[in-house]
Order: structure tokens, then C-alpha cells, then sequence
């Protein structure tokens, strides 16, 4: 039975995860695969391209296929917990400072499809959103996508909706609304970008490198949803980190279970 461009695809990617092919290293020619693999030339092409949108390796013009350079993740560590310094609150020390890198915009839409449900809003209600590129002030290179969604009814006539809210931003206006004391819950995805989040990333194009996607979820005392956050990140340069504790029932030397 022929070989197929999966089968191709699988042994190549073994060998790069085994490190017989280093980054920076070139993979045989597409004739040296189709003998070696008994498969033909569009079977071979195929497998590379699979491999190309992995982004296990790139073409290069007039060197052929190289292994990508792959970059050391930095962790972002979600402690379960909420910090706060001289600007506001803030849930990652690794990124604290990190500031943003072009004035946020800010303009009213319609509330994402997924994100409806969560918010207590119907298909089609308008909200408050605001976007910010957020990074490294030193470099200027953009670290994370954050937009943030406000109810309408909320945020309409507010501080919330200026360009600047204000020492503290959002979380501060918000509980100076008499929505204190917020409380927050965060879940973690990921996703494919679209081709303006790559560019605002600067992810390569030719490339798929997903999305790193961290959901906040801002809830009043009363528990009214008063802000959804969508932070975008790079899964190929951040990783979620985070430390595990030892439950009651997992204390070190207790007798097992019965079964």
C-alpha cells in the first residue's frame, strides 16, 4: 500500500522532535523524499506543507526546507490570585509592567457570539469594547491582545467609555459604581488568529502559531457580569503555569483509599 503524506508528515516530525534535525537544519530535497518514501512528488509536497502549517519548518527561497527556529517560552503564571500596585489591580506579575503600547481604542459593538451567554446578554446587544496592545516598554515588542466588554447599559455615560479612565482603569471606576467587592474567574483556550491579531503579534504570516486565549470573567457583588477581558497571547512564545497543592486527601504518607 502506498505511503501517505500523514505517514510522511509523522515520520519527519518524530525525527525533529528527536533531534536529528536541529533548527536551522535543512531537510532533504522533495526528489531524496520521494525515493526515499517510495511516494511521488505530490504526496511529498503535501507532507511538507502539513508540516509548514504546524510550524515545524519554513521555505526558504534557494535553501529549500529548514526546521524553525523555535523561541523559549516565557511562563505566565496564573496563581489563582489578584495583585495591585500603585496603578491598579493586575493578575500576572510577570507581566506588571508591561504597558500599552498605542492608545487604546475604544468604540461600541455588538458582543461576540460565544461571549454572549456569560454576560446575560442576547445574540446582537450592543457593549462597550475596548482593545489594547500591551507589551514590553523597553522593546516596544507586543506582548498580548487584551479587549475588554462592558454591558452597554453599564458603561454608556461613563468614565468607562473614555479613552483614559483614570488611576486604577476599569476595575477602580467600576467598584467607585458601587460594584465592589469584584470578583474575578479565568479560563484558558486557545484558538487560530485572524489575520490582524498576527500582524498586531507580529507572528509570521506563513505560519500557524496559535493563540494563547485567557477569558476573564469580572462579576459585581452582586454577581452581575460587569466585564468580560480576552487576552491574546502567543502560545508559541508564553506557556500557563501554575502550582499544584496537595489536597486533604493527598497529604504525603496517607494510608490509600480502600477500593
Amino acid at each position: 500500500m502506498p505511503v501517505s503524506y500523514r505517514e510522511i508528515a509523522a515520520a519527519l516530525r518524530q525525527q525533529i522532535s528527536d533531534g536529528r534535525y536541529q533548527p536551522g537544519d535543512k531537510l532533504p530535497m522533495l526528489t531524496e523524499l520521494q525515493e526515499q518514501y517510495g511516494a511521488g512528488y505530490q504526496t511529498v509536497r503535501s507532507a511538507i506543507q502539513l508540516l509548514e502549517q504546524e510550524g515545524l519548518v519554513v521555505a526558504v527561497r534557494r535553501r529549500g526546507t529548514i526546521v524553525r527556529e523555535r523561541p523559549e517560552k516565557r511562563r505566565i503564571t496564573r496563581s489563582r490570585q489578584v495583585y495591585r500596585d500603585e496603578i491598579g489591580y493586575y493578575f500576572d506579575p510577570a507581566a506588571q509592567n508591561w504597558v500599552a503600547l498605542e492608545t487604546p481604542t475604544v468604540r461600541w459593538g455588538v458582543v461576540p457570539v460565544d461571549l454572549a451567554a456569560t454576560m446575560g446578554l442576547s445574540v446582537g446587544s450592543e457593549v462597550l469594547i475596548r482593545d489594547r496592545i500591551m507589551g514590553d516598554p523597553d522593546t516596544r515588542a507586543a506582548m498580548q491582545l487584551a479587549t475588554s466588554y462592558l454591558p452597554a447599559d453599564l458603561a454608556r455615560g461613563t468614565q468607562l467609555a473614555e479613552s483614559d479612565t483614570g488611576p486604577g482603569g476599569i476595575y477602580d471606576r467600576l467598584e467607585e459604581m458601587g460594584h465592589a467587592p469584584l470578583a474575578w474567574k479565568e479560563a484558558v483556550s486557545a484558538r487560530m488568529p485572524s489575520p490582524e491579531e498576527a500582524e498586531s503579534l507580529g507572528l509570521p504570516a506563513d505560519v500557524g502559531v496559535p493563540l494563547l486565549r485567557v477569558i476573564r470573567v469580572t462579576r459585581s457583588s452582586t454577581g452581575q457580569v460587569v466585564e468580560i477581558n480576552d487576552t491574546r497571547m502567543s502560545a508559541e512564545l508564553f506557556e500557563i503555569g501554575y502550582d499544584i497543592e496537595r489536597d486533604g486527601s493527598a497529604q504525603a504518607g496517607a494510608e490509600s483509599a480502600p477500593v
